[in-house]
């Protein structure tokens, strides 16, 4: 599952809900928001909560609140009035510090709970077990980390990961947007480090296909609409990827390669080779002549040439690098942001190649 978080504090949620009603048409099912309420203004916290807990019941979406006992407090309930934010539309809770283990089983048999992922014990999970937690209605979520320097690492990220799994937990972990984020540090707000700087759709797909994650949430506050391209295009089962042309390649041949692509089902080891390419370059039934045959590093988009016999018209992504080759011409590179995906598109994947300045 995707999803998105709204922050109450950020902007009202009136001029919000543009954002999350697109978010919602492009495949993203999941908000979180946090309840961790400044004491000066509860009031429009309450207001702020109902509103988009209706605007979510509108949606269809899950609605994951991170709250404590003072925020709870501020709200005017407490843990046996937890009805009324589900009446609200709050479908889960994301508790952490504060909340003992006989409340944590207790809301288990009321309303979704998610764990900090990152902290849970494997005594403490076993004595939530002894004492009756109803586990299906469960989930382990990571935190997001504003300070720099502070994300988990990968590895340990994966190790804590797959035991929550094998004890039946669903797994939550957020990637970093790149539209606005939220402050007072403006830093991005991943679980992973590695993901600080990383474009939101490729560390999605790092996580899903390699991290044990069973759901996604952006921590940041929006996405860009070139990001939100890529994720459409997921969804619809194509990789999108961003390169930029060589300035002196002719246009018109890299309007015929604007098709999608699958790479060949038996992929090979430095390059991604598209099946239709040697269709797509056909069209103008005449040779490709040999032209900026350079050096080929990773990421580098190239069509093979009339040296190459009955493989001219084949486009090629390279996976590595690669040195120059007389029968080989370069039309352009992926641009940075996206040189990572290069290794998720396996064997019969299909994808799109987007010109970008």
């Amino acid at each position: 599952m995707l999803g998105i978080s709204v922050y109450l504090g950020h902007d009202t949620i009136a001029n919000q809900e543009a954002y999350i009603r697109k978010m919602n048409e492009n495949g993203f099912k999941s908000i979180f928001t946090s309840l961790h309420i400044p004491e000066d203004d509860p009031s429009r916290y309450n207001e702020q909560l109902q509103h988009l807990g209706k605007l979510a019941q509108e949606l269809k979406m899950e609605l994951m609140a991170d709250i404590s006992p003072a925020s709870l407090k501020l709200l005017g309930m407490n843990w046996k009035t937890v009805k009324q934010l589900r009446d609200w539309g709050v479908t889960g809770l994301r508790v952490d510090y504060g909340v003992d283990e006989q409340t944590i089983v207790d809301l288990s048999k009321k309303i979704k709970i998610a764990l900090n992922a990152s902290t849970i014990t494997e005594q403490s999970l076993l004595e939530l077990k002894r004492m009756g937690l109803a586990l299906d209605y469960i989930e382990a979520w990571h935190n997001f980390y504003p300070r720099p320097e502070t994300g988990l690492g990968w590895t340990d990220f994966v190790k804590r990961n797959k035991w929550l799994k094998s004890e039946g937990l669903s797994v939550m972990g957020f990637i970093p947007g790149d539209g606005h984020l939220r402050g007072p540090l403006f830093c991005k707000l991943p679980t992973l480090e590695k993901q600080r700087n990383q474009v939101p759709f490729t560390s999605f797909i790092e996580m899903k296909q390699e991290g044990y994650v069973d759901k996604i949430l952006i921590g940041d506050i929006t996405i860009s609409a070139q990001s939100l391209e890529q994720f459409t295009a997921f969804r619809k089962g194509n990789f999108l990827i961003r390169a930029q042309a060589h300035p002196k390649i002719n246009p018109l041949l890299l309007k015929r390669l604007e098709g999608t692509h699958t790479n060949r089902l038996d992929h090979a080891r430095d390059v991604i080779r598209s099946v239709e390419s040697r269709q797509y370059a056909s069209v103008s039934n005449s040779d490709i002549k040999p032209f900026n045959c350079s050096q080929r590093p990773i990421g580098t988009i190239t069509i093979d040439n009339e040296k190459y016999l009955r493989y001219q018209g084949e486009v090629q992504i390279t996976r590595t690098d690669l040195p120059a080759d007389e029968k080989v011409n370069v039309l352009g590179r992926v641009i940075p942001e996206d040189r990572l995906l290069l290794k998720h598109i396996k064997g019969n994947h299909t994808f799109n190649i987007k010109w970008v300045k």
